[in-house]
C-alpha cells in the first residue's frame, strides 16, 4: 500500500517522493491512520523502523490546520531520552514541515547547552521535542507552558519509564491537561511500559510490528583475532586497504574512543569520537559531519550511539566486544538497513574468544573467524 492510501496530504506526499520513500513501513502503514483519527496509541517496533516518521507525518498534518500559536503554550510534546535523539527528531519534523502550505514552528531543547538561547525561542513553538530535565528548568524559567498540550508522544518509551527518568516524568505528567492524545512508542513491551500504559493511554490501539531483531542475512559478518596491542594498526589496516570510507566503530569507554580516534587522526584518516564526556557542540558536528560523508570514522561508545540511525551505513567495526550479545546484535544491526547489505567486524583478542562463541551461540549464527599473527601489520 502506498503513502497515498493513508490519508496524507499532497505536500507530504511529495516530500516523501523527493526522499525515495515510495511504500510506508509496517508501523507506518498502522500507525498513520489511528494517529489522524485522534486515538490513543502504543506503538512497538525495533529501533530503524521507521517509528519517527509514524508520528511526524500526521502529527503536522493535524499541525497545519489549526492557527499559529502565538504565545509559549506548546501544542504538541515529544519527550525522548537522548539529546541526540531529539535532534534527530527535530530534523525529521523540520524537513517535512518546510513543505506544508503554512509555517508550523518545532524545537528541539535538550541539555548540554546553554539554556538562553532555547528560551527565546520558544515562543511560537508548537511541537517541542525535549530531554525531561532541560523541559523542567524551562518550565520552571517560565519559557514554556504545557497546559495546552494537545498531544504527547513518549518516544523510546521503555527508557523514558525507567528509574533514571521517573521523578521527572510524574513531575512533568502533572503539567499536562488530563484531555489529550496520547501516543507511545517503544522497542520492548516491558513492565514499565505496560504499567505506564493503564495510566497514560485511554483505550489504546496496539500496533506491535515483530520485528525484534536486525535481519542479519543481511549483514556480512567477519572476525579477526587479534591481540589487543595490534587492534590499532588492524583497524587502521582495514579501513585503508578495504578502502572504507564511511565506518562506525564500537569501543567499551570513553578514554578507548579518544584513544583510537586521536590514532587514526594520526594517521591520516579522518575520524571523531563520540561518547557523554564530549561537549554538546562536539557531538553534534562530529554527528553531522559523520553522516554528510566528510567524517570517513566515527568512534563511539554504546551509550553515546543512541542517536546514530543512518540508513545504508556500510561498514560497523567491533574495536572490542559489548558485554552482553543483545548489545552486539544492537551494533551490528545499525548496518545491513532498508534491504541494503553492510559489513560488520570484530577484532577479537584470545582473551575475548570465549565471550564470542557465547555470543555467535545466541545470535545463531557462525561468524568466521580469521587470524592474523601472521599478518604485517608494518607501517599502519
Amino acid at each position: 500500500m502506498p503513502f497515498s492510501a493513508l490519508g496524507l496530504s499532497a505536500p507530504l506526499q511529495k516530500a516523501l517522493a523527493k526522499k525515495n520513500y515510495t511504500q510506508p513501513y509496517p508501523i507506518q502503514l498502522e500507525a498513520i491512520p489511528v494517529i489522524l483519527q485522534g486515538k490513543d496509541l502504543l506503538g512497538i517496533a525495533k529501533t530503524g523502523s521507521g517509528k519517527t516518521a509514524s508520528y511526524v507525518l500526521p502529527l503536522l498534518q493535524m499541525m497545519e490546520q489549526l492557527q499559529p500559536t502565538k504565545d509559549r503554550h506548546v501544542n504538541t510534546l515529544v519527550l525522548v531520552p537522548t539529546r541526540e535523539l531529539a535532534m534527530q527528531i527535530d530534523e525529521v519534523f523540520s524537513f517535512f514541515a518546510a513543505v506544508l502550505t503554512r509555517k508550523v514552528k518545532t524545537m528541539a531543547v535538550y541539555g548540554g547547552v546553554s539554556i538562553n538561547p532555547q528560551m527565546m525561542q520558544l515562543y511560537g513553538i508548537e511541537i517541542l521535542v525535549a530531554t525531561p530535565g532541560r523541559l523542567l528548568e524551562l518550565i520552571a524559567m517560565n519559557a514554556v507552558n504545557l497546559s495546552a498540550v494537545s498531544t504527547l508522544v513518549l518516544d523510546e518509551a521503555d527508557k523514558m519509564l525507567n528509574e533514571g527518568f521517573r521523578e521527572e516524568m510524574g513531575n512533568i505528567f502533572k503539567l499536562l491537561p488530563s484531555r489529550r492524545q496520547n501516543l507511545l512508542f517503544s522497542a520492548t513491551l516491558s513492565n514499565d511500559v505496560n504499567a505506564i500504559k493503564d495510566i497514560l493511554l485511554t483505550d489504546p490501539v496496539l500496533i506491535e510490528i515483530q520485528e525484534d531483531e536486525p535481519d542479519l542475512d543481511l549483514i556480512r559478518q567477519l572476525a579477526y583475532q587479534v591481540e589487543d596491542e595490534r587492534k590499532g594498526p588492524m583497524l587502521r589496516y582495514l579501513i585503508i586497504k578495504e578502502d572504507m570510507d564511511q565506518v562506525l566503530v564500537f569501543v567499551s569507554s570513553t578514554l578507548r574512543a579518544d584513544a583510537v580516534a586521536n590514532k587514526l587522526v594520526n594517521n591520516g584518516i579522518k575520524a571523531a569520537a563520540m561518547h557523554s564526556k564530549k561537549s554538546q557542540g562536539a557531538r553534534n558536528d562530529a554527528l553531522k559531519r559523520f553522516k554528510e560523508g566528510t567524517l570517513r570514522v566515527l568512534v563511539a561508545t554504546d551509550l553515546a550511539s543512541r542517536g546514530i540511525d543512518i540508513e545504508s551505513l556500510p561498514h560497523v567495526i567491533n574495536y572490542e566486544l559489548p558485554r552482553s550479545p543483545k548489545d552486539y546484535i544492537h551494533r551490528i544491526g545499525r548496518t545491513g538497513r532498508a534491504g541494503v547489505e553492510g559489513d560488520a567486524i570484530s577484532l577479537v583478542s584470545t582473551e575475548e574468544l570465549h565471550h564470542f562463541h557465547v555470543i555467535q551461540k545466541k545470535m545463531g549464527k557462525h561468524v568466521t573467524l580469521v587470524h592474523t599473527s601472521d599478518l604485517n601489520l608494518q607501517g599502519y
